[in-house]
């Protein structure tokens, strides 16, 4: 029967990128002076996974760079290599080169063909390399008589080939392997349909069928070996050589291909040294084309799975007795329907929380991309550097992990480039060389707190300052009234950083302002604290998931708005005598030693309200990575916990709202983006703050 394998293609690519990074982890781990045997096989085996999986979907090209690597890493395990930090270095890269290979075989998009040319050769100067061979390893003999001699012309070989039951399941098709050996040499198949049942009792998706195959071949049976590793521990296989008329027969007992372990099959599988050069132009997948959107899927413990599943059957059974009140009732049972009402509403609060909890996801998959990263620009600036990652076990909500990626990045890459000094200078200050960072993830209330930690230089208080007065961001009399942190918070300006700030201040600020933006966006905030020559610490405080909100509800108008409640740091009532007019800023509001910009809902989204006086309405005040604004409403409609539905995916993207949310009554309240609420507000008059001077 034939299989559409495509099904099974967004798994292999889930289970590709997974062994990949636990590939990188395995390497960078190694020690080239005590190599780990457990590392070496757990990285091994996923390199032999992706081939496998790469050559069952007809990803030509991934089968054959991995194959070279695959080669490499065997060699090491058997002891016939050993490893130095270059030819680490040089697997690493070819990690890259297969997540852009898989990248473009899910996207359907053009390859990388010279750096994957520059990797596949990089791995073949590595295998050439005699004296790269540990001096006192011996190779492993085979047991497999003749293994290491060419087979002789026309050689004839017997293969009994008995699958698993389950060999369809796992995405494996017979006739693939087949078309494989048959480019070996002349091959003849017989197949045993002696297990199948009758049709009342068959199951398709069962594999029931076993072949013996005759192959007429020149080729040495460690390559019809390999085209059987694509189903290691899914069979039962034996071949065996037929000799020529007269000599002894060799027959061999039959071998289960088991999956790569620990413990390697006692037939000696010698992968060849030479294939050809991974061509760019291999054919892709059959099937449904990946789109290159970011990941869907989700790992969930089936421990969560099965309390769903309690707190749905708990729902099912108050909807029941509520039904059946609803169906009989009378005043005499209203104690009842409360306290079914009560038990219901307790009911959607624990599922809302179990299902919250099935999006959360360890926070170590935002952080395992960081030890590589530390590593590449520590060596290549001639640093020394410590990455010490802490609470990587902290769960957040996976759509927070996808967007503070790149933000974390940015912040990490900082306090090594720009923060950590270079080894000659740490030893003139009496520190050690090496240099140390701390990534360290917890929860703290309702947010998750991740603190990027560098015993670096710090940053000068003075010199960002200076810098800041030089770009007249501040004048001299501001300078003198700022608090330490407003000082270091000028390091998220925009166009803060120059080139000289390089050597003055460690570079702090180089493209922070985006990374602010990012944060902010997501209803999040940082802190920084820091002591000359001692380091740094940048504090991030994001929400545990973007799906729910707490929200402050206001109305303007006929309408309703949900404002962020992370954003808000106080509501007031204002008098018209606290308004001031300033020259390009428009109105402002006098709060302590800072005028406060002015933002009118009514007047920004084109409301009509019959509330036209600042005095009375209220002033929700709110912070921003360029400090404080006024937000102008009506009234305020009580606090509450929203669940934030996508504008994007039910209507269209509208500038100023991040979402929208369903209310109690069953209406609809748009919730405000912040961020790009005082974006938009700017684009109509600067609404830069103005701090009050004496």
């Amino acid at each position: 029967m034939s299989i559409d394998i495509s099904q099974f293609l967004d798994v292999f690519y889930e289970e590709s990128y997974e062994g990949l990074a636990i590939m990188e982890q395995g390497l960078m781990g190694l020690d080239p002076e005590a190599v780990d045997n457990d590392s070496i096989n757990a990285i091994f085996r996923v390199a032999h996974s992706i081939k496998g999986g790469a050559g069952t979907f007809g990803l030509g090209h991934i089968t054959d760079f991995t194959h070279v690597l695959e080669t490499l890493l065997d060699e090491v395990r058997d002891g016939q290599r050993g490893l130095s930090v270059e030819s680490i270095d040089v697997m690493l890269r070819a990690v890259d080169c297969l997540n852009g290979m898989l990248d473009a075989a899910k996207q359907d998009s053009e390859l990388d063909d010279a750096a994957i040319q520059a990797s596949f050769a990089e791995l073949n100067k590595v295998l050439d390399t005699e004296n790269n061979k540990t001096a006192d390893s011996v190779p492993v003999e085979s047991t497999t008589p003749d293994a290491e001699t060419a087979s002789p012309p026309g050689r004839v070989w017997t293969i009994i080939f008995k699958p698993f039951v389950n060999l369809y399941l796992v995405g494996n098709d017979p006739v693939r392997i087949f078309r494989e050996i048959e480019e070996l040499g002349e091959l003849t198949v017989k197949t045993d349909t002696s297990k199948l049942p009758d049709l009342t009792n068959y199951n398709p998706e069962d594999c029931l069928l076993q072949w013996e195959l005759t192959l007429v071949t020149d080729a040495k049976k460690e390559d019809i070996l390999e085209v059987f590793e694509w189903v290691e521990g899914e069979c039962e296989l034996s071949i065996k050589d037929v000799p020529p008329e007269g000599s002894e027969t060799n027959l061999e007992a039959p071998v289960v291909l088991e999956s790569a372990s620990d413990e390697k099959p006692d037939t000696k599988k010698t992968i060849s040294k030479k294939p050809s050069a991974p061509s760019p132009k291999a054919k892709k997948p059959a099937g449904k084309s990946a789109n290159a959107s970011e990941n869907a899927s989700i790992r969930v413990d089936i421990g969560k799975v099965d309390e769903l599943i309690n707190l749905v059957g708990e729902m099912v059974i108050t909807q029941s007795m509520l039904g059946q009140l609803g169906e009989e009732f009378e005043m005499s049972k209203l104690e009842k329907l409360r306290d079914g009402l009560e038990q219901f509403e307790r009911n959607t609060r624990e599922l809302q929380e179990s299902v919250m909890r099935i999006r959360m996801i360890p926070i170590s998959f935002a952080f395992n991309r960081f030890p590589r990263m530390v590593r590449d620009v520590s060596g290549k600036m001639g640093k020394q550097v410590d990455l010490q990652i802490f609470g990587q076990e902290t769960e957040v909500d996976k759509t927070v992990i996808e967007k503070i990626s790149d933000p974390l990045i940015h912040l990490v890459r900082n306090a090594v480039d720009h923060g950590i000094e270079m080894p000659e200078v740490r030893l003139a200050k009496g520190k050690p060389e090496m240099g140390v960072v701390k990534l360290t993830a917890s929860h703290r209330g309702g947010n998750v707190v991740i603190e990027i930690t560098d015993d670096g230089a710090g940053l000068n208080k003075q010199v960002l300052l200076d810098k800041a007065i030089e770009k007249k961001i501040l004048t001299l009399e501001e300078s003198e009234r700022m608090s330490e942190q407003d000082i270091f918070q000028l390091v998220f300006h925009a166009g803060f950083s120059t080139a000289d700030i390089v050597s003055d201040i460690s570079g702090r600020g180089v493209g922070m302002d985006v990374v602010i933006n990012n944060i902010q966006e997501l209803g999040g905030a940082v802190d920084i604290t820091s002591k000359e020559g001692q380091g740094a610490t940048f504090t991030v405080r994001l929400p545990l998931t973007l799906a729910i909100l707490d929200g402050q509800t206001a109305a303007v108008g006929a309408e309703t708005y949900i404002i962020p409640l992370a954003s808000i740091v106080e509501s007031i009532q204002i008098k018209e005598s606290q308004i001031s007019m300033v020259a390009g800023k428009g109105e402002t509001f006098k709060l302590r030693d800072n005028f406060v910009p002015i933002i009118r809902l009514n007047e920004l989204f084109a409301i009509e309200t019959e509330v036209s006086r600042l005095s009375e309405g209220l002033l929700v005040i709110v912070e921003s990575s360029t400090g404080l604004r006024g937000i102008f409403v009506d009234k305020l409609l009580g606090q509450q916990q929203v669940v934030i539905k996508s504008l994007d995916a039910n209507y269209k993207k509208v500038q100023g709202f991040s979402g929208a949310t369903i209310l109690g009554d069953g209406s609809v309240a748009l919730i405000i983006d912040i961020p790009e609420m005082l974006r938009l507000a700017g684009t109509l008059h600067s609404t830069a703050p103005v701090r009050l001077i004496a």
